[in-house]
Parts: structure tokens; sequence; C-alpha cells
């Protein structure tokens, strides 16, 4: 009999719906605490709220205590699987911060809903139920951070939030999910390849997300770079490319010794330094630009805060980015 911990953080996951107004919010006592009685006699199941909050309210200080918190239950029990829910809006950032942060082989499963615990074709209990399957699973060890929803098992670096209501919001683009669940059987069909990991004690630097659009000049790069962040991802265009005027800020920031990522805000496809003309992706890596390899723009800040308490080297950093 496998031992489970199940650590509820909130979402809508968690709430209910009003029937009177419509509004979905947290009412009082968690919809899907004390789960083990529908697991008689399959699974030991413990479970604790460590926060209730929804997911726009999560940052990444609750990422890092969540992954403490973790390690130390970890420590005090031989659990065989942790499972977690989250909501759903910052839910792959926190998964991708657990995979970078967590120091351990055990299956580590995030999961939540689409739809509130009381609203028709609710979601929440279906997918925690199977998130506990793959938690239970000898095959799920050595994967890192696994999302379970909608009968799919995605890696925490892939997975990304697809659609802003559909149950089946939660894909894999380019590389589709690592894994199926059905009403009996866990089945795993590929293999991750890589797994790094950052034993990071706290979160102090600053990282802003910007995203690249058609006559983009150097203004909010310039005010950015001023406001004393401590790293910038750059969601650019296509390959990894950049309008020529913002070319001026990216020397200045990188001057200053503030690194600078670079991803694609295409949702498929790598950032390449294909392109030699001012602003392209050629003319980038020459200035010093870091390019992430198939990161999404949130994901790529998540590491980059990881990161940079080890250094800011981007000797360092470039091939830190480069798997």
């Amino acid at each position: 009999m496998k031992n489970i911990l199940i650590i509820h953080t909130g979402g809508t996951i968690s709430m209910k719906e009003n029937k009177e107004t419509g509004e979905v919010n947290t009412q009082g006592r968690h919809p899907l605490e004390e789960i083990s009685t529908l697991l008689k006699g399959e699974t030991i199941i413990e479970d604790e709220i460590l926060f209730y909050l929804p997911s726009p309210h999560i940052t990444p200080d609750h990422m890092l205590k969540l992954g403490k918190h973790i390690h130390e239950r970890l420590i005090l029990k031989d659990y065989d699987g942790i499972v977690i829910t989250h909501g759903t809006d910052t839910l792959e950032e926190t998964a991708y911060f657990l995979d970078l942060y967590l120091q351990t082989k055990k299956p580590i499963i995030v999961t939540g809903a689409m739809r509130s615990s009381n609203e028709i074709g609710s979601d929440g209990l279906y997918n925690l139920l199977t998130a506990i399957k793959v938690a239970s699973c000898d095959e799920a060890q050595s994967k890192g951070v696994l999302v379970v929803m909608n009968d799919e098992i995605h890696t925490a670096k892939n997975v990304t939030k697809t659609s802003t209501s559909n149950v089946a919001t939660f894909q894999s683009p380019q590389y589709g999910p690592i894994g199926i669940t059905t009403k009996k059987d866990v089945f795993f069909h590929h293999r991750t390849n890589h797994y790094d990991s950052y034993p990071i004690q706290q979160l102090s630097k600053k990282v802003a997300l910007i995203k690249a659009y058609a006559g983009m000049d150097s203004a909010v790069i310039d005010a950015i770079r001023e406001s004393g962040v401590n790293g910038i991802v750059l969601e650019a265009l296509g390959q990894g490319n950049l309008p020529p005027e913002t070319v001026p800020a990216i020397e200045k920031t990188i001057e200053k010794g503030i690194p600078i990522v670079l991803v694609s805000r295409c949702y498929q496809g790598i950032v390449q330094d294909t392109y030699s003309y001012e602003g392209g992706g050629r003319h980038l890596r020459d200035l010093g630009v870091i390019f992430a390899n198939g990161l999404t723009g949130p994901k790529a800040r998540i590491k980059l805060l990881i990161l940079l308490e080890m250094t800011n080297n981007p000797m360092e950093l470039t091939p830190m980015f480069s798997y």
C-alpha cells in the first residue's frame, strides 16, 4: 500500500461557485479535504493545507516555501509520492520552480481544476484522484515534477496553459505529454533526458519579463533596467529577433552587468542565432544575450530568478540555459 501526501495550496480546485451570483471563490472548508475516504483500502492518504490562495496571488516566495516544506516532510516521513493542488493560472510556474529546486527522486505531481467543485462538469476531484494514481506509480520516479490533468501526464518544463477555460487547457506544445492515465493504469511513453536541480536557500533578485512587438524601441527596456532589476527575460519575435531600435537599450543593460535571456514569443520552436541583421539573433548573441533552449518566457524568468542566487556571470549562465 502506497503512502501519499497531498499538499493543498488553493486555486479553483479548492473553490465553489456561488449559485446566486455566479462568482467563484473560497468558501470555508477545502472541498477536497479528507479525500482519503474515497480511497479507503487502496492508498494511505495524508492531506494538509499549506496555502489557501488563488494562483495569481502565488509568488516565487510561496514557491520556495512550498519546496522547503516538501523537503521537510520527506525528511520526517518516507512518503511514496506527493501531490500538490494548485490554481491553474500560475501552476506551470510553480511546477517548474519545484522541478528546478527539489532534491528528490520521489514522484511530485501538481494538479488543479478548471471548474470549481460544485460546478457542472467539475474536474477537480477526478484530476486529484488521477494525480494520486500517478504519484503511487513506481514508473513516475526520477522523472522530475509532473503535471497531471485531464488524463495526461506532462513534464513541468514543457507544459503550459493554452486555453482560458477549456478543461484540456494544459498541453506541451511540440513535445506532447510523456504519459497518459486510464481508469486502471498509468502509461509512460517518453522519458526525460536531462534533470538539473539548484538547492538555493533564498530568492532575493528581481527579474522582469518583456514581450517584444512590432515597432518596439528602447523605452521599455531602459525603464525596466533603471527600476533596479537584476535580470531581464525578453520574449523575442520569431527565432529570436528584435526591432533594431531596442539594440541601444540591450547594449546598455548588458554593460551594466544585467543578464538578458532570450526566448521566443512563439509557443513552438527555439530561439537561434540565424539572422545577422541589426537586432537579429546572431547580432544579439554577439552582444552577449543568453539564448534559452525552448523555455517559455515565464519559465525562463523562474529559472533566471533561481540561477541569479548563484551567479550573474553570463559565461556561467549561458550553458545553464542550453538544456
